[in-house]
């Protein structure tokens, strides 16, 4: 599959709409998905990592759409397997996740992994 098939076909604007909108409502939502998704996902920090490398501007722009749109599909809670039914729900979102990451890994740095790591730190000290 070429790029250009590839960006019609899985980075539809039409579905996930522009990046402008997709960063949005990625922005928007994450905290709160990852909040409900952080015990059922085991691999949370690379998750995190993940919505760090796709917000920074320095990041490539089919590396950034890519982890948006994974991460798009994250936070939208309606999609193959409903995130409401507990301890399935995230299955679908966790291979998006996993494969979207392990296609742009070298693209996630140090630094994103270490404001993941921090960022995670500051949740687990906020619920206590």
């Amino acid at each position: 599959m070429t790029d250009d098939s590839f960006n019609r076909v899985y980075l539809n604007p039409e579905i996930l709409g522009p990046e402008p909108e997709r960063e949005e409502r990625v922005k928007s939502r994450f905290w709160a998905t990852m909040r409900r998704a952080v015990n059922v996902v085991p691999f949370a920090e690379d998750v995190v990592a993940a919505y760090y490398c796709a917000l920074d501007p320095r990041t490539p722009t089919k590396v950034r759409a890519t982890l948006l749109a994974a991460l798009v599909y994250f936070v939208v809670p309606l999609d193959v397997i409903p995130d409401i039914l507990f301890g399935v729900g995230y299955t679908d979102d966790a291979t998006v996740l996993l494969t979207a990451i392990g296609v742009v890994a070298a693209h996630i740095l140090p630094v994103h992994r270490d404001a993941a790591r921090e960022a995670l730190r500051q949740e687990d000290a906020a619920k206590r």
